[in-house]
């Protein structure tokens, strides 16, 4: 499936958001990422950023079945052009 993450955590915690993200999904924006998932990588992602989370934080993540489903308009440099070809 395809996800895209985002995230609003206190400046001094976004690293750590970030970093759990990364091992998932590409950082395309400041607080975004996106990207195919497994179920199973999903379950996991989920857990460590529920875990990750204190009062008045918040993550979004938003499923769907498909990448081809979403209709995603890029203007500039696309940071998951290089992800694309590995």
């Amino acid at each position: 499936m395809y996800v895209v993450m985002v995230y609003d955590l206190e400046a001094e915690r976004t690293q750590r958001a970030l970093k759990i993200g990364r091992r998932y999904l590409t950082h395309v924006q400041n607080s975004v990422l996106e990207g195919e998932i497994s179920e199973g990588d999903l379950t996991q992602l989920k857990n460590e950023i529920d875990d990750l989370l204190k009062p008045g934080e918040s993550t979004i993540i938003y499923e769907l079945s498909s990448d081809t489903l979403l209709n995603r308009t890029v203007y500039g440099d696309d940071p998951t052009e290089d992800q694309r070809f590995l």
